[in-house]
């Protein structure tokens, strides 16, 4: 009788809880992550990071370094290509970052890590498109390249990695983003028709043999077997892509005020300071020498292929002094949110190439069937002032391989109207842009076009208190 009672009091209780949890939930004294009509969570959707499960709740250096590494593993979730029904999707331009490379700078006195640049399809990671790839970049010759690009190799080929060599890592990489994308634009969504021309496509790379192979990487598995007299890469000299827009002495002037930034916020770092003179007594060369050298390259190398520190006769370096410079790097990102330098620099940096992206959705917007699939391929340096410059904050430093998609839709239901949704690496973003934000208060599931042309040809120019580029570029601030 004494269970049976109990079991009954712990029955009671518990309907008790379950109805507390449902009234306090109806009104609205404990959160819920409401559900909107195209069945994400708008809470995920603000992440830029959507694995709140795995994603530590502080600065964790080794956290950020795996994903800075970005090593192919599991298939990512991915929300490109999504919309309702009565949406069409009628462009894509895509912005990526190189795949993972071997170091520009090396740490002296030590020896390289020794990392295998050929590729060798049943040596981890691999793709199942790897062997296929190497095939078909052999048969390159036909292929339009502009200027020193058609002499540049068509993927990395060396047994001891040259620097700055893209890696086999970096192959397999961008050969899942390129098969990614397929699977969402062109076998759900029809993006290029079966007979695709040249003038569907249009592909810039700078001039590296890391980005150009990224960029072959990407498209061979968006566009498998494609015919090479159909591919036409051009040859990009600025690292912002600025084309014919490079003249911009404020853009300048900003990129100098955020470097003497970095360089106060260093010095006022001791333990920086001190790791650095150990690792410089390790090696024996002076700290100010193995400063300049920018040993985290080098060492990102090490970590991301698993490969140990260098060590002397000294002693070695580990990952402590490894754990100190990235946290390091972790704070300086944080700063330079909160001082708008390099904000105002990215405003200015990045015009050229969102005014080129603007100018190509409106022409599609009013009919144009040219250009539908358009694929930069670029570096760090180029990805990280355009997130800056659409406002997205919480956007981390871009990974290996990261990739930025801005996506063009028009209504079915009203061809007049058009849309875009930008995504970063896979997460949707839209509605974290200086732009589009107070949008998303409403309910909208996408941005009309006109709140991004708006920002590009006129509230890029506000903070410099002008209406135009060149203005912009030459009047001196305050």
């Amino acid at each position: 009788m004494f269970f049976r009672n109990r079991f009954l009091f712990l029955l009671a209780l518990a309907a008790l809880l379950a109805f507390l949890s449902l009234s306090l939930q109806f009104l609205h004294l404990i959160p819920v992550n409401p559900v909107k009509e195209n069945g994400l969570n708008s809470k995920n959707r603000k992440r830029i990071m959507p694995n709140p499960l795995t994603e530590p709740p502080a600065i964790d250096p080794i956290y950020e370094a795996q994903f800075y590494c970005n090593i192919p593993s599991i298939p990512e979730r991915s929300m490109e290509g999504h919309a309702p029904h009565y949406f069409k999707l009628i462009s894509v331009h895509v912005l990526i970052r190189h795949g993972d490379r071997y170091p520009l700078y090396a740490i002296p006195k030590t020896k390289r890590p020794d990392i295998d640049c050929t590729l060798v399809p049943n040596r981890k990671p691999s793709h199942p498109q790897l062997e296929a790839f190497m095939n078909h970049m052999a048969k390159g010759t036909e292929a339009q390249m502009d200027g020193t690009l058609s002499s540049m190799p068509r993927y990395p080929s060396h047994s001891l990695c040259e620097m700055g060599e893209l890696t086999q890592t970096g192959i397999v990489q961008h050969l899942q983003n390129g098969q990614l994308l397929r699977d969402i634009y062109m076998k759900k969504h029809n993006l290029i028709p079966s007979d695709w021309t040249s003038k569907h496509l249009y592909l810039e790379t700078t001039g590296k043999s890391r980005t150009l192979q990224s960029g072959l990487a990407l498209l061979y598995s968006f566009l498998p077997e494609f015919d090479w007299k159909k591919i036409n890469f051009r040859n990009q000299w600025s690292t912002i892509f600025c084309s014919g827009n490079c003249d911009c002495p404020i853009r300048n002037h900003y990129l100098e005020e955020e470097q003497r930034r970095q360089y106060s916020l260093r010095v006022k770092n001791v333990n920086l300071e001190k790791t650095y003179a150990d690792m410089a007594r390790i090696v024996g060369i002076p700290t100010r020498q193995l400063r300049a050298s920018n040993p985290i390259d080098s060492m990102l190398c090490h970590f991301c292929h698993n490969v140990s520190f260098p060590c002397t006769k000294n002693g070695c370096i580990d990952i402590e002094h490894f754990k100190v410079i990235k946290t390091h790097q972790l704070e300086d990102e944080k700063e330079r949110q909160e001082k708008k330098y390099y904000y105002l620099y990215a405003l200015l940096a990045t015009h050229p190439i969102l005014n080129q992206t603007v100018s190509r959705m409106q022409h599609i917007a009013e009919g144009k069937k040219e250009e539908l699939f358009v694929l930069y391929s670029a570096h760090d340096v180029t990805l990280s002032p355009v997130l800056s410059a659409l406002g997205i904050k919480e956007a981390r430093f871009p990974r290996f391989a990261a990739r930025l998609v801005f996506e063009l839709w028009k209504d079915v239901k009203n061809y007049k109207e058009h849309f875009i949704r930008i995504l970063y690496n896979g997460v949707d973003v839209t509605f974290h842009t200086s732009f589009c934000h107070n949008h998303n208060k409403h309910g909208k599931l996408m941005c009309p076009l006109e709140k991004f042309v708006h920002f590009v040809k006129q509230d890029m120019f506000s903070p410099f208190n002008s209406t135009n580029y060149y203005d912009a570029c030459r009047k001196r601030p305050f």
